[in-house]
């Protein structure tokens, strides 16, 4: 075992926050590194010591490994934690921090290599009778070759970035007549995100749901699970709402699905906190799709319903310790949800909407949770991921979080930017949600931008232009009769313009 005594969060925003307040909890001193772009941010604020990285591109600051290792050095870090995101599952990184002689708070760099390429995990989990979609079984880049494959298969099929992930890289075909050009599409995306163009064919299912499960390992063999998450409200094939537990799963599936994810971190020698993301189709047969080895952007809904504060575990896991509970000991508690706030604009096909906070005023209440890493008055910057925050709530009932959830959003001010809380509230209340009868393809077939416009009836117009009338008057009759100027010594025209 080797005590923590200084934590580097080799990361940003409110992951950064969230992990040194867990830290710092726990007698752990913290230290934030940031970009010139993130120099007031709130993480590098909370931090007990902080390291500028350089300008604000990520590849010149937060993806400089060799400069973060430096600094722990330079400063006597005992470990680094890397959240999620930039080099979290960085296998090379993760070699270079425990090189040096320090505490990576993650997996293996092995575990890393084996679960960051997709075939190099199917193939890892195959001898453990883990279900899996019909596919190829290694990377093809032979169009040809791939084409035949994939009639072998049978239309629809996905072509999937092996390196990859985040939607990137990933290709729906339903015919032949389109294979060759999605194809070529594929493997430029795929070497222009990963620089690797490596992909390889997968069965299509039609009514997918996305559902994961959360384990943790020790180093001494102990693995858990700790239920799962349902992630299938996405937008170009990303999260935007998380639930926990699923709306479909029976405790016989939980259990199927949590024994087969254990089997997949024992197939890679797993420890510390990870995910293990599987397809699950209308039937409700789940297949598995990938590992992420590392800590998930919607945690917090686990952490809810289990009370478990997960960065804690994996910060006693990296000190050597066993875990401190069995599979037996976890229960569900209640239920809970997560938003994730993003300055998009849901009616511009949720394009960023890069701006200032002008007014940032979060919710409060019991069973709600804001992780954000943002104050008022603050720029989104446009070199990193938009999200501003994330929402979440919990209470004893789906239902009740549902509500809970609506009137957080309600309560949750936000001018200068477009953000995905209209977005949010609409998915709440649809009938699809609120039923659980949905899929990945919620936005597809329920959303369209006119949805988050006003709606007014006769009387509510009526009563605005009756209004404005009113306001049109008075301002009228406070003006100074004198021609071209009004009381203020503006063009007359000013207070026409105010109006508008």
């Amino acid at each position: 075992m080797r005590k923590i005594n200084k934590l580097l969060v080799a990361n940003r925003g409110e992951i950064s926050l969230r992990i040194m307040r867990t830290a710092k909890e726990m007698g752990i001193k913290t230290v934030a590194v940031y970009s010139e772009a993130d120099r007031n941010a709130p993480h590098v604020k909370f931090a007990d010591e902080a390291v500028c990285l350089g300008p604000p591109p990520s590849n010149q600051s937060y993806l400089l490994a060799d400069k973060i290792i430096d600094a722990c050095k330079s400063l006597n870090v005992d470990a680094v934690h890397p959240g999620y995101g930039f080099l979290s599952e960085n296998a090379t990184f993760a070699k270079k921090v425990t090189d040096a002689g320090i505490i990576f708070v993650g997996p293996s760099p092995e575990s890393i290599e084996v679960m960051g390429s997709k075939l190099a995990a199917k193939n890892a989990v195959a001898k453990y009778g883990i279900p899996m979609v019909p596919g190829t079984e290694e990377a093809i880049t032979d169009i040809q070759a791939a084409k035949l494959k994939a009639e072998e298969i049978g239309y629809p099929i996905l072509i999937k970035a092996s390196a990859g992930g985040g939607g990137k890289g990933m290709r729906i075909v339903k015919y032949e007549a389109e294979f060759e050009e999605q194809m070529q599409r594929a493997i430029s995306e795929a070497l222009s995100a990963f620089g690797d163009g490596a992909v390889f064919i997968e069965k299509y299912i039609t009514s997918p749901r996305h559902i994961e499960i959360q384990v943790l390992g020790d180093v001494h063999g102990n693995i858990v699970y700790l239920f799962e998450r349902e992630c299938s409200v996405q937008r170009r094939h990303q999260k935007v709402i998380e639930e926990a537990p699923s709306a479909v799963v029976s405790p016989e599936m939980r259990k199927a699905m949590g024994e087969a994810a254990v089997q997949v971190a024992r197939a890679c020698n797993y420890y510390g906190a990870g995910t293990v993301e599987f397809i699950v189709d209308e039937n409700l047969n789940f297949y598995f799709l990938e590992m992420n080895t590392r800590l998930q952007v919607e945690h917090p809904v686990t952490e809810m319903i289990t009370g478990k504060d997960l960065v804690k575990e994996q910060i006693l896991i990296a000190e050597g310790r066993p875990l401190s509970f069995k599979q037996g000991d976890l229960i569900i508690n209640g239920h809970a949800l997560e938003i994730r706030v993003y300055a998009e604009d849901p009616k511009n096909n949720f394009l960023p909407d890069i701006g200032n906070l002008m007014t940032y005023i979060r919710p409060q209440g019991p069973g709600i949770r804001v992780d954000d890493g943002f104050e008022q008055g603050m720029d989104i910057p446009i070199f990193y991921d938009p999200m501003i925050a994330k929402l979440i709530t919990h209470d004893e009932t789906r239902e009740k979080s549902i509500q809970r959830m609506i009137r957080a959003i309600d309560d949750y001010q936000i001018t200068g930017i477009e953000t995905t809380l209209g977005f949010c509230r609409f998915v709440l209340e649809h009938e699809a949600f609120t039923s659980g009868n949905f899929d990945t393809k919620f936005v597809e077939k329920y959303f369209s931008p006119e949805k988050l416009e006003v709606q007014w009836d006769e009387e509510e117009l009526a009563l605005m232009a009756s209004l404005a009338v009113d306001i049109f008057e008075k301002e009228k009759t406070n003006l100074k009769r004198v021609t071209g100027q009004n009381r203020n010594g503006m063009p007359r025209t000013n207070w026409k313009n105010r109006l508008i």
